[in-house]
């Protein structure tokens, strides 16, 4: 009897320690299932952050987490800018603010006819060329395009935690064409569209090539122009064109020689200079509010211009004005290249209807018709273009 309790006592701890055992798996098994289910909820999470945003590349080379939906749009100081975006997105719907620069562009160009919205886009968020980040933050952007060698302005955008993607001027040694195409690239990626400029870049380059193979054919007997481009003139200061910036290329590629290459940049001169290298002929870009008659009426007070050469011949033009302003990368750039060809060796490219020119671009590249009098606006842009320049 004695043994038989012991059995059943042996088998009844066996039994509450196996019970126990079991408890014990129970238990680890539930703490194993909550903590699987937890990292699933964070790894949710992250993949709905993911989902909500993505990394892109400027032209700064820097990495740019940007929201996947993109609604809201600010172009800072990338003038030229909103109307490569107006037409690559056929509207300016998410564009909320732009430079005034831009604004007084698009007030005197074709650009409205093209995109009406444009017109109602803020600008009080700029200063002159400085950010009001506050004002900049009522207009809730989900990005900002601004230029990417403007690094004070990026530094005032990343500590205000606003994604600032820059769009570079000089990456691709003032070429025209080429900048316009990689502006049409990047922005392609930001918006994650079909690039609808696919057109102008590749026409562009041959324009190019077109002209360069004019130019070539004649050898050593190609008799070159000296050009001066006036950048900017006004209140006394007098800014020229020259290497290392876009009037460089448009001479270079049109069968001219700029007189201003030893400069570099936008670089300010006085009458002086102007006298010594004495130009065949003046352009003025419309970022002045100069216009030639300025030149040949020698109205502007404490310049004498009579004694220029350009002026003389009555060769000073003022650049057009288009999309946006003919003179740095934009929409219209295979048209500048045509138009400084015609004005630079008139004889060589006399077969060129500049006027035609405009309206079979526009009706192509735009489905825009022009009038007679649109083109006219075209070639003849009003002082007020410059704005505050």
């Amino acid at each position: 009897m004695k043994h038989y309790k012991k059995i059943i006592g042996i088998t009844t701890a066996v039994c509450m320690l196996l019970s126990a055992a079991g408890c014990g798996a129970n238990t680890e098994t539930e703490a194993s299932k909550e903590e699987t289910q937890s990292q699933e909820v964070v790894a949710e999470s992250e993949t709905e952050k993911t989902e909500e945003t993505r990394i892109i590349v400027d032209h700064t080379g820097r990495e740019i987490e940007i929201p996947v939906e993109i609604n809201r749009i600010v172009i800072s100081s990338i003038w030229p800018l909103p109307s490569v975006y107006s037409l690559f997105e056929g509207s300016a719907e998410k564009l909320v603010g732009i430079h005034p620069s831009s604004m007084a562009a698009a007030e005197n160009s074709i650009l409205p006819k093209v995109v009406p919205d444009i017109l109602n886009v803020n600008t009080d968020f700029l200063q002159g060329d400085e950010i009001n980040i506050e004002e900049l933050m009522n207009l809730d952007p989900d990005v900002v395009f601004y230029g990417a060698d403007n690094t004070a302005e990026y530094e005032k955008l990343a500590a205000s935690g606003i994604p600032a993607i820059g769009f570079s001027t000089s990456k691709w040694d003032y070429d025209c064409v080429e900048t316009f195409e990689n502006w049409v690239t990047l922005l392609g990626e930001v918006l994650q569209q079909q690039d609808k400029a696919e057109g102008i870049a590749e026409y562009g380059h041959q324009v190019y090539d077109e002209i360069q193979v004019v130019l070539t054919e004649q050898g050593e007997e190609l008799e070159k122009p000296r050009a001066l481009i006036l950048f900017n003139y006004g209140s006394g200061v007098m800014k020229v064109s020259g290497s290392n910036f876009f009037g460089q290329y448009w001479l270079e590629s049109t069968g001219a020689v700029n007189v201003a290459s030893e400069l570099t940049g936008t670089a300010e001169v006085n009458m002086e200079q102007i006298y010594e290298w004495n130009p065949d002929i003046i352009y003025i870009t419309n970022f002045s509010s100069v216009q030639p008659e300025d030149l040949y009426n020698n109205t502007i007070e404490g310049d004498d211009w009579s004694s220029v050469k350009a002026v003389q011949d009555q060769k000073v033009y003022k650049f057009p004005l288009g999309m946006y302003r003919w003179f740095p990368p934009a929409s219209d750039t295979p048209l500048v290249l045509k138009w400084l060809a015609q004005k630079n060796q008139p004889e060589l490219f006399a077969d060129i209807d500049m006027e035609q020119e405009v309206k079979e671009y526009y009706q192509k590249f735009y489905q825009v018709e022009l009038s007679d009098e649109e083109v006219d606006q075209i070639f003849h842009p009003a002082r007020e273009a410059a704005g505050g320049n």
